[in-house]
């Protein structure tokens, strides 16, 4: 199971001149905040927690900028280059702090992909690593990655003109494939990836979603505007009983759960297509005693285990524990969370970075409409069947 990263934060950053002098790349203000906080972001809300930072160059600033993480939601760690060991080097020197499997990414780009998606590559045969590509318009700028099928075949350097293929500089790798690396400093591009290739080891898949490198000062600057914006996404908010799972009552049990047709192919259909995906419910079990708070917070993360094991996730969930006249105080009480409230959508609007207009609530009930239309956003109604197919007919 995917749960850790690492992030490579070590380059100089020469071409930017001025704007690293004194400051390391990763951390270049982009529309406000540290260029590394949305790539941070951006992991977390995949359900990867545990990240580590291969530094570098002012090593010191990312150390104390990010901390243990935890102020992120998240644990970090660092390893720390004291020569430049490029991307390969990298590896080697975290090795022994590596999972079996783990996610690659660049400090300085950010590639809008499920990460999740890209693991799922791993389980089929044994390969080394699973490489995302993304189109160009210009491979020659580049270098073209050929692919075939699901399976990169080889990679021509800087030759040829046209659209294709082209690595997108993020990678799911096993820890044991980093001991085809043999020295220190080493490329992963130049002297791992080539060589995984040629024995049919490395898997790839193309992306389409928002890329950015901020290697140059015209790219930085572009990112001061294209990033938040890409940050500020659609969300599909979801009741969970009768829209996820089948409604048999206060549902709280692994044995207990039984999914809707459909319904995580549709989360995860979702996810692919850059949606923040955000459950909605009234939990008055908790109110009447039937399992405890931090019960459905433990079932919750079962339920986000399972559809992390078919490609899936759910960003955030946001329940309401009360019950207007049943169950025991504290949660038998009036409250503007329970449905048909608006409270738990306002509240994730607030949270998150959704753009409302483009957002849209799916619920079984009328409450859940309700609740939609009074905080601002679309609400759709699904009566059964395959949610799958539900979601696809209204988006």
């Amino acid at each position: 199971m995917l749960s850790q990263a690492l992030i490579l934060a070590g380059g100089l950053g020469t071409r930017l001149g001025e704007l690293t002098r004194q400051t390391p790349k990763p951390l270049l203000p982009v529309g406000g905040r540290p260029f590394l906080e949305y790539i941070v972001w951006n992991l977390k809300r995949h359900g990867i927690t545990r990240i580590l930072i291969s530094v570098g160059y002012l090593a010191e600033q990312i150390m104390e900028h990010f901390g243990d993480g935890s102020c992120y939601g998240v644990s970090i760690d660092y390893v720390v280059e004291r020569e430049p060991a490029g991307t390969g080097g990298a590896l080697l020197l975290a090795a022994p702090k590596l999972d079996d499997f783990f996610l690659v990414v660049n400090g300085d780009t950010l590639f809008d992909l499920n990460y999740l998606d890209l693991a799922l590559l791993m389980k089929t045969g044994r390969p080394a690593a699973a490489m995302a590509l993304r189109y160009v318009e210009n491979v020659g700028r580049y270098g073209e990655v050929c692919l075939v099928e699901d399976t990169v075949a080889g990679f021509y350097e800087k030759a040829g003109l046209g659209r294709g293929l082209v690595n997108g500089g993020v990678y799911v790798m096993r820890r044991e494939t980093v001991k085809k690396l043999s020295s220190v400093p080493c490329s992963l591009e130049k002297d791992l990836f080539p060589l995984l290739a040629a024995g049919g080891l490395l898997k790839g898949r193309a992306y389409n979603g928002f890329f950015i490198d901020i290697g140059l000062k015209e790219s930085v600057n572009e990112a001061d505007v294209s990033v938040p914006m890409w940050q500020r996404k659609p969300a599909v908010f979801l009741d969970r009983d009768g829209v996820l799972n089948i409604d048999c009552g206060y549902v709280h049990r692994p044995e207990d759960f039984a999914w809707v047709d459909g319904a995580p192919e549709a989360v995860k259909w979702l996810n692919d297509r850059g949606y923040l995906v955000i459950v909605i419910t009234n939990q008055a079990g908790i109110a009447r005693g039937c399992y405890t708070e931090e019960g459905f917070r433990q079932f919750t993360a079962w339920v986000n285990e399972e559809l992390r094991r078919c490609g899936a996730h759910i960003d955030a969930t946001y329940y309401c524990p009360h019950h207007p006249t049943e169950g025991l105080a504290p949660y038998r009480l009036e409250c503007d969370c329970r449905k048909p409230s608006p409270g738990l959508i306002k509240r994730a609007l607030a949270e998150w970075p959704v753009d409302p207009v483009s957002s849209l609530m799916i619920g079984d009930r009328e409450k859940d409409l309700l609740a939609a239309r009074a905080a601002g956003i679309r609400g759709a109604l699904f009566e059964g069947g395959n949610l799958l197919e539900f979601v696809c007919s209204i988006i």
